[in-house]
């Protein structure tokens, strides 16, 4: 009798496949099943509507810049917690969670109070002639909040396992500390950088609570896509509500595609160059 490598095997790929089918495949099933209602030619007009474009577009490109933004500032902070001792430390890397532990409507208020124009920094910012509540880019600024600790915490478990042998090596052939950097550890982080690149896009695409009490919600301007699926909620048009959450669906998808397709790449390139 062939025995199987791992026992219980057939088991827990059964229960694996089970679960995922009920949490993630039959609702997303039920949503696609949902928008057919709204038939071809109700889509079409949905997505050409202006006002529909421009919450997607504030949607995506505020997700992809705030990822952008997180990857930047996530690489320093997370390089400055994992190769130097200074004080606040532990307090820094207590605060990096706190986006974990608040509520998003909690995040929504408290970025309100600071930067509306009567707020502790609005009310400074405002005879500048920079407005940042009420804008795109309040909006900007709640996914940059949300998105930040995924960033940070999937690079410091690589930045702590990179060993200080490759950086002495590179530095006794005679490489300054930017030379070291961009061509010796830069390479060996881009596929994390990407995987928190990707959590922290989704995070943002999705965020709903954080954004709409800073965003102010002006339709053309300050509108995210998720509040147009909230009214359409409110307004009983549950097929046109289902249709907006395929596409995004859809488009979020595709993104993650691309960046998987990306971190991939860049794996194979990192391992071929080590």
């Amino acid at each position: 009798m062939r025995r199987r490598v791992l026992p219980g095997f057939g088991l827990s790929l059964g229960y694996a496949l089970a679960y995922l089918g009920l949490i993630v495949l039959l609702p997303l099933a039920a949503l696609v099943w949902k928008a057919s209602g709204i038939g071809l030619h109700g889509l079409l007009h949905l997505l050409a509507a202006p006002r529909t474009l421009a919450a997607l577009k504030l949607s995506f490109g505020g997700a992809l810049a705030a990822a952008l933004i997180n990857v930047v500032v996530g690489l320093l902070v997370g390089w400055a917690l994992v190769r130097y001792r200074f004080p606040g430390r532990r307090l820094l890397d207590a605060l990096i969670d706190l986006p974990f532990a608040l509520p998003t409507a909690v995040a929504g208020i408290a970025l309100t109070a600071l930067y509306a124009p009567n707020g502790w920094l609005g009310r400074w910012l405002e005879p500048l002639g920079i407005k940042v509540a009420y804008t795109p880019w309040g909006v900007l600024l709640a996914m940059v909040f949300v998105g930040f600790p995924f960033v940070v915490r999937t690079l410091e478990p690589v930045l702590q396992s990179l060993e200080r042998d490759v950086e002495e090596a590179a530095e006794s052939l005679g490489a300054t500390r930017w030379q070291t950097f961009t061509r010796v550890i830069l390479p060996l982080l881009v596929p994390t950088l990407l995987t928190g690149f990707a959590l922290a896009l989704a995070r943002a695409v999705g965020e709903y609570g954080s954004v709409i009490f800073i965003a102010g919600n002006i339709p053309m301007r300050s509108e995210i896509a998720p509040l147009l699926i909230v009214q359409k909620l409110e307004e009983f048009d549950y097929a046109g509500a289902a249709a907006l959450g395929v596409v995004m669906l859809a488009f979020s998808f595709v993104l993650l595609m691309l960046v998987a397709l990306l971190q991939r790449w860049s794996r194979r390139w990192a391992e071929r160059a080590a």
